[in-house]
């Protein structure tokens, strides 16, 4: 299933697209998609409902604005250098152990949401990435299969970056991580059940009508089972929470020239199965 929540930032309605393009209101069932309702069953009561015919149709969500298909999560936890070759081109080794930060869940917005360039950025960066959304709390967990067990779907993630600040600034990431509109996600989020094997999927992102980034899932260094695992035994992961997975190679940092991001230069990306995004970049 595809979940979504439409409607003004604030007060968006959850809902749910069908595999015949039709969007079904979710109000009567939850208040929003959400931790909470993941962790109560949310998704098996929504795939009974919709079964038995008992979901109305969302009026006018074709005109509607798309938010983030969850709602602010707990935590955002991601993992940086997850790709070979991403790694190479910003000259870092490979990493023996997966890098692990922080940011901000306010940096959340929707798939279509105006991006800012902070005040006195100067190396604004993109990153495509596949989003991991929790579904049930995880603490230690033994293993892949109780990993995935414990995902409740996945999302594109657009885990955009000012590198000086993430880079020179401090000796931590999370500066040039956590800049407001700095995470879209969405456009969708789309249960486990429909992706057969989240290591075999293609991330795109072009600016401007040029392609940057063209990568697979595959090429992981660390792939998402092992990621939540890893991090299970480090922090509690509840439901609602979302795993940035790390980008391939095709950024600014790495390209020659470094063409960062400025105001009104757009970005496009996407995620096999998991939709597409598309933003504009404005000065804050």
């Amino acid at each position: 299933m595809k979940f979504q929540r439409l409607g003004e930032r604030g007060s968006e309605t959850p809902a749910l697209l069908a595999d015949d393009g039709t969007v079904h209101d979710l109000s009567g069932l939850t208040s929003d998609i959400d931790g909470a309702f993941l962790a109560s069953g949310g998704v098996e009561r929504v795939r009974a409902a919709h079964a038995a015919g008992e979901l109305p149709l969302l009026a006018g969500a074709a005109g509607l604005r798309v938010g983030a298909p969850v709602a602010r999560p707990g935590k955002i936890v991601c993992i940086g250098l997850n790709y070979r070759d991403h790694a190479e081109e910003t000259g870092a080794a490979v990493p023996p152990r997966p890098v692990v930060f922080m940011k901000d869940p306010g940096t959340v917005v929707g798939p279509y949401d105006e991006v800012l360039i902070p005040r006195d950025s100067t190396r604004t960066d993109w990153e495509v990435e596949l989003g991991v959304v929790i579904g049930s709390r995880a603490r230690y967990l033994d293993g892949p299969r109780e990993a995935l067990a414990c995902i409740a779907g996945y999302a594109v993630s657009h885990d955009v970056s000012e590198r000086e600040f993430q880079l020179d600034f401090s000796s931590q990431w999370d500066l040039g991580k956590s800049c407001e509109t700095f995470n879209p996600l969405g456009p969708w989020l789309v249960t486990a059940d429909e992706i057969a094997d989240p290591q075999d999927l293609c991330l795109r992102l072009s600016v401007n009508g040029v392609e940057r980034q063209d990568g697979h899932t595959g090429d992981m260094i660390f792939e998402i089972a092992e990621i939540v695992a890893y991090l299970s035994r480090y922090m509690v992961l509840e439901p609602g929470d979302v795993i940035n997975t790390g980008t391939p190679a095709g950024v600014a940092l790495g390209l020659p020239g470094n063409p960062y991001l400025r105001a009104g230069d757009s970005v496009e990306l996407s995620i096999d199965g998991l939709g597409s995004q598309r933003q504009t970049f404005a000065q804050a």
